[in-house]
């Protein structure tokens, strides 16, 4: 009998919301792209799946989770995958996974994932239930 490997999740949860790269001005002093510049892209791609949703202006409210898997390395093209999560009154939560494409390979390979809640806004930046 042969030892099986772990299954592993190789295909994202999601719509593909952001593909950007990571750039040499991005990196720690290891030269891995700084866990923030990802968080930051992660909290875009959030907000763009959250904006469609309610139709209108939307503000980060909290970070629920999130977990880094694997470093980000330059070059790497990052893509986030978002899926709704949650629709409440006012907040929309949405559930993401960070993937990168290494340079000159194929194969994806995921390196975070999180739960982003957003609120939505009126014209004033007020509160505003989500039809």
């Amino acid at each position: 009998m042969t030892h099986a490997e772990p299954a592993h999740n190789t295909e994202p949860k999601g719509e593909l919301t952001i593909r950007t790269m990571a750039m040499p001005a991005d990196t720690n002093a290891a030269g891995d792209i700084f866990g923030g510049w990802v968080m930051s892209q992660m909290d875009i791609a959030g907000a763009v799946s959250a904006i469609e949703r309610v139709k209108g202006r939307v503000a980060t409210v909290a970070v629920e989770a999130m977990t880094f898997i694997a470093p980000v390395k330059v070059g790497d093209i990052l893509c986030i995958y978002t899926t709704i999560a949650r629709i409440g009154t006012t907040s929309i939560t949405v559930d993401l996974e960070a993937w990168v494409r290494r340079r000159g390979s194929p194969d994806r390979v995921k390196v975070t994932d999180g739960r982003f809640i957003y609120v939505a806004l009126d014209d004033e930046g007020k509160k505003r239930k989500i039809e």
